[in-house]
């Protein structure tokens, strides 16, 4: 499949390779920038092939880099759609994905497994652990009580968590407006998530900010969320959550007011490889 940038009028072009995934539903464009070809600086870029009605479309635009870091495999570059950058927990499951699949196989045997890489947040582990990704979060000093209902987490991007009687029964985007917009995140911005404690998991949607709409999945949230249920005594160091996209699972080992060792663990399905030109 090939995916033609809406700029082909110019006549010096680059054809750059990528492949399309996708994690529980949060999909992203992933592009080998082993040898710095792509024009990370091109905002306007990131925002076009991000868009889905004149792009390739996606939640995400990820490049695995060069390792900065001895002892790493790759630095992952994630961009929001809007071309602002955070951590990415989904995206980094697919991004390590899909650096797995060019890896020769005793590369990822289990008694080897742990690959390590950089992230705008830091240092990250990965592995593969029967057919799911398993991705180590950052460590959580902290969990913000904003009101009895609501928690403010950090887990490489801001989530609010937001538990109610039925998340499916939320507007989500004028609900998780009057958070996003409020006096305390309208600069910065924050990621909402509508959530409820149901049948032994967490059920939720999100409202990813850079996205500014809902997405089937966050990888970021879902953490939050399960840490979340793990403060408010619902579940103990193993939370499964359900979001719109499919089911994830977070581990975490509480330590004093925050958490350490945290994993999260779920899918990520290569759906397609195309090619995209752009300005060289």
């Amino acid at each position: 499949m090939r995916a033609l940038c809406q700029r082909i009028f110019a006549d010096d072009m680059a054809r750059i390779p990528f492949s399309k995934w996708q994690g529980t539903g949060n999909d992203f464009i992933v592009v080998d920038d082993r040898e710095g070809r792509f024009p990370s600086n091109d905002f306007e870029l990131v925002r076009h092939l991000c868009d889905r009605h004149f792009g390739v479309g996606s939640d995400g635009l990820i490049l695995i880099q060069a390792p900065r870091t001895a002892g790493t495999a790759y630095h992952m570059e994630f961009f929001n759609p809007d071309a602002s950058q955070s951590f990415c927990g989904n995206g980094s499951r697919c991004a390590y994905a899909a650096w797995a699949q060019g890896q020769p196989k005793a590369t990822l045997r289990h008694d080897a497994a742990l690959v390590r890489f950089t992230a705008i947040d830091g240092e990250h582990a990965a592995s593969m652990t029967d057919g799911l990704v398993v991705i180590g979060m950052r460590d959580v000093a902290s969990v913000e009580r904003i009101a009895e209902n609501i928690d403010l987490i950090h887990t490489g991007s801001p989530h609010l968590l937001v538990w109610v009687d039925d998340p499916e029964a939320i507007d989500i985007v004028p609900a998780a407006h009057v958070h996003r917009y409020g006096e305390r995140f309208k600069k910065e911005g924050v990621n909402i998530n509508f959530l409820r404690w149901n049948n032994g998991k967490v059920e939720m949607r999100t409202y990813e900010r850079g996205v500014e709409g809902e997405t089937l999945s966050c990888g970021t949230g879902v953490t939050a969320a399960a840490l979340s249920a793990m403060v408010r005594g619902h579940v103990g160091g193993t939370c499964t959550v359900r979001t719109r996209g499919g089911e994830l699972r977070v581990e975490a080992e509480p330590v004093g007011a925050g958490f350490r060792a945290i994993t999260l663990a779920g899918p990520a399905t290569r759906v397609f490889n195309g090619e995209v030109d752009v300005i060289a």
